[in-house]
């Protein structure tokens, strides 16, 4: 039987359960795991947004996950460049992609070089998006009470 070599692709901003339970759940389905980081040029590409947390730090954060056997930085949208360059034989990501466009595309390529793509499930009780919000909302209410108290 051939060695599964997976990866896992995130921005993996403001480590959360969602980005933990998809790479527990990575692991449990390959040999030997590696986890892209997306760059902070790629997080702004593909969400429109840039990570609050440092990329260096980001990946010191995924390295030191037990399910991660290595960390590469993410820099390439079409995952066939990533494949070409890393090597791996199973593409790993949330069932929230499964039925969308992007999903259908990353199929498409995966298809292309023989990789296969298997979803997992998606954490909808947390989110990147979600915590960065709070955290506006947070630091708008500490402006409101810092005027107030002036």
């Amino acid at each position: 039987m051939a060695v599964r070599i997976g990866y896992a692709s995130g921005v993996y901003d403001l480590f959360h359960i969602g980005h933990l339970n998809l790479l527990r759940h990575a692991r449990t389905r390959c040999d030997y795991l590696i986890a892209g980081v997306a760059s902070p040029e790629m997080s702004e590409r593909l969400k429109g947004t840039t990570p609050v947390v440092p990329l260096a730090e980001r990946l010191e954060i995924v390295r030191s996950i037990r399910y991660v056997d290595d960390v590469v930085v993410d820099e390439h949208v079409n995952k066939a460049d990533t494949w070409a360059e890393v090597g791996f034989n199973v593409f790993f990501k949330g069932d929230d992609w499964r039925g969308t466009e992007k999903g259908k595309r990353l199929e498409r390529d995966m298809a292309r070089i023989n990789v296969e793509v298997v979803y997992l499930p998606y954490t909808a009780t947390t989110s990147s998006t979600m915590l960065r919000r709070a955290l506006t909302a947070l630091e708008g209410r500490r402006a409101g009470n810092a005027v107030l108290n002036a």
